[in-house]
């Protein structure tokens, strides 16, 4: 049993499991009823995506590897508050007895929230199966 990390909208691999949505916002012009159809997510936890004013600030400008260093700072900072470190830990506990993912839209993995919270969930004791998907 563990947890994918994905690209929410690509199609699920095989046992993937429920498809967590870690993202601030659903998915701009698609019915609800098709969010789990059209392989974005079937549960939305926007309490493990980046705050609305991290999000802005962001999307504002061109990655650089000093501006993701910043938000990279800025998103632990905000996982380490108590309501986020405790579904980190469920999330770490349950990935022992059930495969799931968690995802984000972002097309980069590697300049995406996601890929922080791979860590934060690995380093939370969880079980993780490759690496978060492009």
């Amino acid at each position: 049993m563990a947890i994918r990390v994905v690209r929410l909208g690509t199609p699920r691999a095989p046992g993937e499991g429920v498809r967590l949505g870690t993202v601030r916002r659903p998915p701009r012009g698609v019915p609800k009823r098709d969010f789990a159809r059209r392989d974005f997510y079937d549960v939305w936890l926007p309490e493990l995506a980046p705050s609305a004013p991290t999000v802005s600030w962001a999307l504002a400008d061109p990655w650089t590897d000093a501006r993701w260093r910043r938000y990279e700072r800025i998103y632990v900072k905000e996982m380490a508050t108590p309501a986020a470190r405790h579904l980190i830990d469920l999330l770490a506990v349950l990935s022992k007895t059930t495969n799931f993912s968690v995802g984000c839209y972002c097309e980069d993995a590697s300049r995406c929230h996601r890929s922080l919270l791979a860590r934060l969930l690995e380093e939370a004791g969880a079980t993780m199966t490759g690496a978060p998907e492009a």
